[in-house]
């Protein structure tokens, strides 16, 4: 089963309850939530939601250590067959939708672009900026420009390390799949709340984060002085309240960028998931509200799952 959906749209209670009912275990589809320094400011499930249901791929890389789609596609097919053989039922829930495009629909296997490739690439982003690398992109390779936005800078700077790097665009790798889509059956529950429940959503999470210690937490991943660069670096709210414990911006106003950048950030992933077929077996329920921690998996989700799982036999294409 995947559960889908934009950052604070609630999609870790659905999974915690729809895993009380179903007897699942929840596997990990958020891509900064792998990072072990990061369990504050990336929502990770506490401790008491770890105890009521298994929860496996959070917090299991080190920040110096960036993840690939790849490596996720591996541990997740991985976690899905242990959970099959416990008789549970495996539910993938995050916001990373190159994540489940690579599960539900297969991964082209990109070679290495090499040091250079990479170095340049986030020379360019830093010299000229997001805006500027998507014109050059544009010119150099306009189909996977097409694809991105002037302003995702990571997409940016991967796609064009994989043109320099290999001397052929990312969407034309990406047209032919080496890896092929796994072999499961999937149901998806794919969250979209109105956008004025998710700002207020993101405000109340983010205000919970720095009452949680989400400053120390920060305060502890730049002492590890690791390249700006990384993924974990740039999660949101790091940046932030990194320019906060420098000196340079107010603790209002870290927490106004803060919540503004993950606002913006849940509008393309909401966009993503719009365009994007989860569920090749047109099994996706859309849910058009937000879900709190106090989450009531609804009759008709639950009668649409029954359904699902109840044509499927004994054997991993039943899965979730």
């Amino acid at each position: 089963m995947i559960v889908a959906g934009p950052t604070a749209s609630g999609k870790s209670a659905l999974a915690l309850a729809l895993a009380r009912n179903l007897g699942g275990a929840i596997i990990n589809a958020d891509s900064m939530q792998t990072y072990r320094e990061l369990r504050v400011l990336t929502a990770r499930p506490t401790p008491d939601d770890e105890a009521a249901a298994p929860h496996v791929l959070y917090g299991v890389r080190p920040a110096a250590e960036p993840g690939s789609v790849a490596w996720w596609r591996t541990a997740a097919l991985a976690a899905m067959d242990e959970a099959h053989a416990q008789g549970r039922v495996p539910i993938l829930c995050g916001g990373s939708g190159m994540y489940f495009e690579a599960l539900v629909h297969g991964l082209a296997e990109i070679p290495d672009p090499g040091a250079a490739a990479r170095a340049e690439a986030r020379g360019l982003l830093a010299e000229i900026g997001p805006p500027a690398l998507h014109a050059r992109l544009a010119v150099a390779d306009p189909a996977t420009a097409a694809r991105l936005l002037p302003s995702d800078s990571q997409r940016l700077a991967r796609a064009w390390e994989v043109w320099r790097g290999t001397g052929r665009g990312l969407a034309a790798w990406q047209a032919d799949p080496a890896l092929p889509a796994a072999p499961w059956d999937f149901f998806a529950v794919q969250l979209d709340p109105p956008r004025d429940e998710l700002r207020a959503a993101i405000e109340t999470r983010f205000d919970a984060m720095l009452d949680a210690g989400a400053i120390e937490e920060v305060r502890r991943l730049l002492a590890l002085g690791l390249d700006p660069a990384l993924p974990a670096m740039r999660a949101h709210g790091v940046p932030e309240l990194a320019t906060f414990l420098a000196g340079d911006r107010s603790l209002d106003a870290a927490r106004l960028r803060a919540c503004q950048v993950t606002a913006q950030y849940t509008k393309r992933q909401a966009t993503w998931f719009r365009h994007h077929n989860l569920a090749p077996q047109a099994c996706t329920e859309i849910f058009l509200a937000r879900i709190d921690a106090k989450a009531q998996v609804s009759e008709r989700i639950m009668a649409g799952i029954t359904n699902f799982l109840s044509s499927r036999v004994d054997a991993p294409q039943h899965g979730t």
